[in-house]
Parts: C-alpha cells; sequence; structure tokens
C-alpha cells in the first residue's frame, strides 16, 4: 500500500514521504496512530500544493534576508568601551552588546545568536563581524570600538 507520511516515522521514512510498505503495517500502525494517510489522488495532489507553498514560502524568507544582508552591510555600530594601554580594553565587547546596538540605533531586531563572534572584541578599532540571517545568507556589519 502506498502511503504518504504525515510525521517521521524511524526507519520508515519521513514527513512527506510517500512509499511503499506492507498494507497490515499501513492499517494496523500507520493510519491508526495518524503516522501517515494513504496515498490517493486528492491526498497527492494535497501534498504537492503544500510543497509548493513551503517552497515559495522559503524563497520568500531568503529574499528577505538578502535585503537585510544589503541593509547591514552598509551600516556601522560604534560601541564606546573603556582601554588601557596599547588599545587593549579592560572588558570585552560581546555578541548581545553588538545586537543592542544594532537594536537601539539603527531599529534593526537581530538575535544575539546570530551573530557569529568567535572570540569577544578586545581592542579598539574596526572589527568585521558575521552575522548569520538564514541558511544560505550571511552579512557582515562593521563594528567600531572607541574609547570612552
Amino acid at each position: 500500500m502506498r502511503v504518504i507520511f504525515l510525521k517521521d516515522v524511524k526507519g520508515k521514512g519521513k514527513k512527506g514521504e510517500v512509499k511503499n510498505v506492507s498494507d497490515g503495517y499501513a492499517r494496523n500502525f500507520l493510519l491508526k496512530n495518524n503516522l501517515a494517510e494513504e496515498a490517493t489522488a486528492g491526498n497527492m495532489k494535497a501534498l504537492e500544493a503544500k510543497q509548493r507553498k513551503d517552497k515559495q514560502l522559503e524563497q520568500e524568507e531568503k529574499d528577505e534576508a538578502v535585503q537585510l544582508k544589503n541593509k547591514i552591510e552598509s551600516l556601522e555600530v560604534t560601541l564606546k568601551a573603556k582601554s588601557g594601554d596599547g588599545g587593549r580594553l579592560f572588558g570585552s565587547i560581546t555578541s548581545k552588546q553588538i545586537a543592542d546596538a544594532l537594536n537601539k540605533d539603527h531599529g534593526i531586531k537581530i538575535d544575539k545568536r546570530k551573530i557569529e563572534l568567535d572570540q569577544p572584541i578586545r581592542a579598539l578599532g574596526y572589527t568585521n563581524v558575521p552575522i548569520k540571517l538564514h541558511v544560505e545568507v550571511t552579512g557582515m556589519v562593521k563594528v567600531h570600538v572607541v574609547e570612552q
């Protein structure tokens, strides 16, 4: 019997997949527990429509991320910190501070976990910081650390 999986079933199939399984397994386990539905013509059309809609939504998200990337790359975030001799900071600039500055100064809300800062910034000057906006889109923001 051909079925469309509604949820991931370990060892059998992933959500949205269409597979042939034995009739007994389909009737007694998959259909009974709402893990799959029979692959009728109507259900197949509904699945194809859902996949097209999901693909379109994914493309829209990617387009929004590209627009945000273009906007972010033209910005400069300026942060003030106390420093000692040789331009070394007493503390450090973290991704949370960068996210807060982007929100306060430019009105762009970005989660601090999306800012890919390997280690906190510990020196004065300019630093390019990557920000992961989408799975396929990464933008760079220029962070300028000045003495307080």
